[in-house]
């Protein structure tokens, strides 16, 4: 699984990766990247499918434990791209990078 830095994963969603948060929804909602979509890895086994397999996906967590696991999950289930984002969402806060509070509008619950 490739590791990448929060600025390179702030690139590639611009390219159209997509940011998945495997953190519960009470953590998601003290504070997440912007464009980070909620999939709690307390329910990721029955909902991974609800991922593209055709994007490049981008596991994000707190600190980088939990979405090393679900990404090697994807990775597990056939899906080829996946990425881990080192250092979570504190690396991520900590490089300045655009967060938001509060449940986004369309993200998974």
């Amino acid at each position: 699984m490739n590791v990448i830095s929060p600025r390179q994963a702030q690139e590639r969603m611009q390219q159209g990766a997509v940011l998945v948060d495997v953190r519960e929804p009470h953590e998601y909602a003290e504070v997440h990247a912007q464009g980070a979509r909620l999939l709690p890895l307390s329910e990721f086994e029955s909902r991974y499918a609800e991922l593209p397999k055709d994007a490049e996906l981008i596991m994000i967590c707190r600190s980088g434990a939990r979405s090393e696991r679900a990404g090697q999950m994807l990775l597990d289930q056939g899906y080829g791209h996946v990425s881990n984002l080192t250092g979570g969402t504190l690396a991520w806060v900590q490089d300045g990078l655009p967060t938001l509070e509060g449940t986004a509008e369309g993200a998974a619950q």
